[in-house]
C-alpha cells in the first residue's frame, strides 16, 4: 500500500494506492482504450469511465474539487504505473539472479 501526497492547482491531496485502487486504475485505462476503439459504444463507455473515476476518487483526501479531480486522477494513474514498473523490474532482477546461478 502506497500513500502519496500531490499538489494540483495549488491544492494538496493525499491518496492511498490499495489493491482495489490499482484494479480500478487498470479498468479505467482499459475503458479509455475502448472509447477510442469503439466510437459507437462511446456513450456507455463514458458512463463506465465516470463511474470508475468516482470509485477511484473515494481514495482521495480531502475530496477533490471538480476542477482538480482530473489532475489528481492523472497523478494516481502515474503513481500506479510507476509502482507496476518497479514490481516488474524486481521480478526481472530476481529471474536474472536465478538464471545466473
Amino acid at each position: 500500500m502506497i500513500v502519496k501526497e500531490v499538489e494540483v492547482n495549488g491544492s494538496s491531496y493525499k491518496f492511498t494506492l490499495t489493491g482495489q485502487v490499482l484494479s480500478q486504475v487498470d479498468k479505467l485505462k482499459s475503458l479509455y482504450g475502448l472509447a477510442y476503439d469503439d466510437p459507437e459504444a462511446f456513450e456507455q463507455i463514458s458512463a463506465d469511465i465516470a463511474n470508475t473515476v468516482s470509485d477511484i476518487a473515494i481514495a482521495i483526501e480531502p475530496p477533490a474539487s471538480d476542477n482538480d479531480l482530473d489532475g489528481v486522477i492523472q497523478e494516481i494513474i502515474r503513481t500506479a504505473d510507476n509502482r507496476k514498473a518497479e514490481i516488474d523490474n524486481q521480478i526481472t532482477r530476481k529471474r536474472k539472479r536465478k538464471a545466473s546461478r
